[in-house]
């Protein structure tokens, strides 16, 4: 059986997803990055390895997220396409008649609009962090609660404390503060949900379009598996809300089934690099200032191997030919020092 691999690396977590030719997950993981987006591939696919060993046939890959160019260059992707259109297609299979979907992760939030299985738009956080994981974590780690029982204290709650939830600092903030009060756990829980949610609604989901939310709705992301975080939605909407089954790696999910319409159309051969050698090589990112021009574009490289195998992040395009020779980079990266010492020669 042939089979298709997705690849998510997000600013908190990675996942992974192995799809058959039917599309349905035989392999799914999700993991901390633990700020190290290398390491944690070549982990990933050393559980795989573990799982499944090496004879799997992989026909076609997929990456998404924040760190897709990266985990693109790294394991040889097919497609890489960023998580909104990962997450609707993955949607999309799961449940053909969704409407909207409610993706909130580690350090961003979105909702995507979706008419006939196709994407109308979107919304997305842009500066306030305020209900994703990364806030909850750091909330449930101040409260001593275990990040896995946050949402069924809120569920116990009879008088939920209001807080404050616009911006994640005076959310913080006002918990603190009605903590010192002396009010119970699972009210100031229950009462942080309800603002966090709410701050969605108001701000991310406030479509100037005039979209709304409407049924079916998908929960996902990591936050859907926090029951009081969705319970506090479906209050505030009057609608139910369906997480998925594989809710925390729809967007690995996504890129793979991306991945297989793309091969299936192409009929191209994969440039996966397999399964041992990506848990295997060596890998070092590096990065230099282009001075040539107003710019100073902060160029990426990646090594396997100790060989360069892809550049990114020029605007002009000038550095993605890999045939420069290491003398140009060099002068490149010794350009601010030679304009200082003539500015110093000069006065």
């Amino acid at each position: 059986m042939s089979h298709y691999l997705g690849i998510d690396i997000g600013s908190v977590t990675t996942k992974l997803v192995v799809i058959d030719d039917g599309g349905t997950p035989r392999f799914t993981l999700y993991e901390r990055t633990n700020g190290r987006p290398v390491a944690a591939i070549q982990h990933a696919f050393a559980a795989l390895r573990a799982a499944l060993g090496e004879a799997t046939d992989i026909r076609g890959v997929g990456a998404t997220g924040s760190g897709r160019h990266l985990a693109g260059v790294m394991v040889g992707a097919d497609e890489v396409r960023t998580e909104i259109t990962a997450h609707a297609v993955a949607a999309r299979h799961a449940c053909p008649e969704v409407r909207t979907i409610i993706d909130i992760g580690g350090q961003d939030s979105k909702v995507i609009f979706l008419r006939g299985g196709v994407s109308t738009g979107f919304n997305m956080n842009t500066v306030c962090a305020a209900g994703t994981g990364s806030f909850l974590d750091h909330q449930a780690a101040r409260l001593g609660i275990p990040i896995e029982e946050f949402g069924a204290y809120a569920l116990r709650s009879r008088a939920p404390v209001k807080i404050a939830g616009r911006c994640g600092v005076f959310a913080e903030s006002d918990l603190i503060h009605k903590q010192q009060m002396g009010y119970a756990p699972e009210d100031l829980i229950a009462g942080l949900c309800i603002s966090l949610a709410r701050n969605f609604l108001q701000n991310v989901a406030r479509d100037p379009h005039g979209r709304k939310i409407t049924s079916t709705v998908l929960f996902q992301g990591g936050v859907a598996a926090n029951i009081g975080i969705r319970t506090a939605f479906e209050s505030l909407l009057d609608l139910p809300l369906r997480v998925p089954d594989h809710f925390t790696v729809m967007g690995a999910w996504g890129a793979a089934l991306l991945a297989r319409r793309r091969v299936e159309r192409a009929g191209a051969a994969t440039r996966f690099r397999g399964v041992s050698h990506i848990a295997t090589f060596s890998c070092q990112p590096r990065s230099f200032t282009c001075e040539d021009c107003a710019n100073s574009c902060e160029v990426s490289e990646l090594y396997i191997d100790d060989a360069l195998v892809s550049r990114w992040g020029g605007r002009c395009g000038k550095w993605d030919d890999l045939d420069r020779s290491s003398a140009d980079r060099q002068v490149a990266l010794e350009a601010p020092l030679r304009e200082a010492v003539r500015d110093e020669v000069l006065r």
